[in-house]
């Protein structure tokens, strides 16, 4: 069978497709063919060598997935729809997934959105809920908000209720924002001027942060009394910023550091217990990925070079088959 694999850590360009083993599943596995595979910022850093997981090569990459089961333990039967997540392994024909964190995905949603479901709507909602402690009719503010993780972020949010504000660098990107369910789009620039005003001067509760860098210190500004800073990730890739924290101290303000997967993958049957919080937004309509470019298989190393250029909007998926 056919997948994508990373032969030497030397970046995108150099992903390939190869014929590969076809997986045999062990006790507590699910066998899936695969039909989309997710493209996430991971496997540009495995592209690379820069995650943190540091498998040997040659390896697949692959974070989500969506297809339908071939066998499977209890709870999955033969030509069940899922959507699964994994470190990488994922983007193959064919994977052996752990039940644990498979999930049957509802008959509203495609295979294209089931593949941009797991690792971007299981982060946001960690992020909101298990670090953020967002309330109904708090404020949100969603730094990257055009990108896959922004959009779960603001969909994330809207489903508990919540405002949220999105910062985007473009006005193509404000619109992809709102389309996503964001109630206001402020441009990057003067972003923390244009959150105090939208908030009568009082600031907003939260601030969800994949980019870092520059923006850091402005979101802590931009925070209301009892606000949380919630660090995601570095997308900026302008080194780690730094507090500091007299400001948290005279401000009564957070800064919360959110390793989904560090937390979720340590503990089984967490992930099942995010996606059941999340079922009910998916059946309302508040949770539906926004699908950016769709790419076939052997693009996948080109999608991962669009990812790095920030050309990506949404959500990129890659056709494994029809």
């Amino acid at each position: 069978m056919r997948a994508v694999q990373v032969v030497q850590p030397t970046g995108p360009a150099d992903v390939v497709v190869t014929d590969v083993p076809e997986p045999t599943p062990k006790d507590g596995e699910v066998l899936v063919d695969v039909h989309r595979v997710g493209i996430s910022f991971p496997d540009l850093l495995l592209s690379k060598g820069q995650y943190q997981l540091r498998p040997e090569p040659p390896f697949t990459l692959g974070v989500d997935f969506a297809g339908v089961v071939v066998s499977g333990p209890a709870g999955f039967e033969p030509g069940q729809r899922v959507a699964g997540v994994a470190g990488h392994g994922n983007a193959a024909e064919r994977v052996a997934s752990p039940a644990d964190t498979t999930f049957a995905l509802p008959d509203s949603l495609s295979f294209d959105e089931g593949a941009a479901l797991p690792m971007n709507y299981l982060t946001a909602q960690f992020a909101l809920a298990e670090r953020g402690r967002l309330r109904e009719g708090e404020t949100v503010l969603v730094h990257g908000a055009a990108g896959g993780v922004g959009t779960a972020t603001i969909q994330v949010a809207k489903g508990y209720g919540a405002r949220a504000i999105a910062v985007v660098s473009t006005k193509e990107k404000a619109a992809i924002a709102r389309a996503a369910g964001a109630d206001e789009a402020v441009l990057l620039d003067g972003f923390k001027d244009a959150a105090l005003e939208l908030t009568g001067g009082r600031g907003v509760d939260v601030v969800v942060d994949v980019v870092g860098g520059a923006v850091f210190t402005d979101s802590l500004r931009a925070l209301a009394t009892q606000g949380r800073l919630l660090v995601v990730g570095f997308a900026a890739g302008q080194g780690i910023p730094e507090v500091k924290v007299n400001r948290l101290l005279l401000n009564n303000v957070d800064v919360r550091g959110v390793g989904w997967g560090a937390f979720a993958m340590v503990r089984p049957g967490y992930m099942q217990q995010q996606w059941s919080a999340l079922l009910p937004m998916m059946e309302s309509g508040v949770v539906k990925p926004p699908i950016g470019s769709t790419y076939e298989l052997e693009g996948f190393g080109r999608a991962l070079i669009d990812m790095e250029e920030r050309r990506t909007l949404g959500k990129s998926v890659v056709r494994v088959r029809d």
